[in-house]
């Protein structure tokens, strides 16, 4: 009997390529997203493929009862409850690579917006007409001091492209990688030093217990002053709270976030309100991401790093794969 397999978040031009991938399975194709409140009238599936915006919980998961794949396509899986996941014996498989410099580009688009303003001078001239450089005046980042939070492919390949700016390149990581350092002149320090040191702190690590807050209001001011944060890994590595503080108090000069703290939850949020008593730290943190979302040094991105055709096609394909090594008892890409 053909297994029964869901993919959810699907665009028009994935379903043609799913469909000559799995010609003989069972295959249900949905634009829409899994949620607690978004389930579909069909349940049955075995092997279940979401994107980031599902959010695949315990409940979510009792509702799928023969389930018995999770094919995520992505390479952060901080939307699906692991620990319910793994206590269901669920084989949870996941994107482990796929748009490394699709990101590092992204990362130096932020970057470059808000060390030039490039945003602002843009909006400037669409909404007022305005073509005076009043408030304008930006910076160079070549001899510039770039810190990674995190070299692994995509850190990597923003190292390698602030190189080519002519930054000089200091990086945190709990298994600093010493021959690409050598290779392309990085130094790996502390976590206090890398936040201290540098011009531009760009995070590029996986959401972990150990990641959470990693950045927070203890050392938030270790910050050197007037410098840039960007976040185009998870919004949970930040702590909203000692961000907004931060930009309030002056010692960030701007910020440029993919991904925000409880993302999930803001996207959602009349969702979320219409249930009723939600967690009062969810509540003070939606009210933040906004608040961050007004401010004029702040630009915010909808999750949008990832987002080339490029990419996009690289991930289904991985998706793909994994989810036939599943179906031949050979699983690949499982999540850690």
């Amino acid at each position: 009997m053909a297994e029964k397999i869901a993919f959810f978040e699907i665009e028009g031009w994935e379903e043609k390529i799913i469909r000559e991938n799995f010609p003989k399975e069972n295959v249900f194709i949905s634009k829409d997203k899994v949620t607690k409140l978004c389930l579909p009238q069909t349940k049955d599936f075995e092997v279940l493929s979401v994107f980031v915006d599902s959010r695949i919980d315990r409940t979510v998961l009792d509702c799928f009862p023969n389930l018995k794949c999770l094919a995520t396509r992505s390479t952060g899986y901080d939307h699906i409850d692991m620990d319910s996941a793994k206590k269901r014996g669920l084989k949870v498989l996941y994107v482990p690579g796929y748009g490394n410099n699709t990101v590092a580009e992204f990362t130096f688009g932020l970057i470059l917006n808000l060390t030039r303003k490039i945003y602002q001078s843009i909006d400037q001239i669409k909404e007022t007409g305005s073509f005076s450089l009043q408030g304008l005046r930006g910076v160079d980042i070549k001899d510039k001091t770039i810190g990674l939070i995190g070299t692994g492919r995509i850190g990597k390949e923003v190292a390698k492209i602030a190189k080519s700016f002519g930054m000089n390149v200091v990086a945190y990581d709990p298994y600093p990688d010493k021959k690409f350092a050598k290779e392309v002149g990085l130094e790996y320090l502390d976590l206090d030093k890398v936040l201290s040191w540098s011009d531009i702190v760009s995070l590029h690590c996986p959401y972990t217990k150990e990641t959470h807050h990693l950045i927070n209001k203890g050392n938030i001011r270790q910050f050197k002053k007037g410098a840039y944060l960007i976040n185009t890994s998870r919004g949970s590595i930040v702590e909203t709270e000692a961000l907004v503080k931060a930009l309030e108090e002056g010692i960030l000069a701007g910020v440029g976030l993919d991904v925000l703290e409880e993302e999930g939850e803001t996207k959602d949020e009349l969702q979320i309100l219409s249930l009723g008593h939600p967690k009062e730290e969810e509540l003070k943190t939606m009210l933040r991401n906004h608040i961050l979302m007004k401010m004029p040094n702040v630009l915010v991105t909808p999750h949008n790093a990832f987002n080339s055709q490029e990419a996009l096609e690289r991930i289904l394909m991985t998706t793909l794969e994994n989810i036939k090594s599943f179906l031949s008892r050979k699983p690949i890409n499982i999540v850690p």
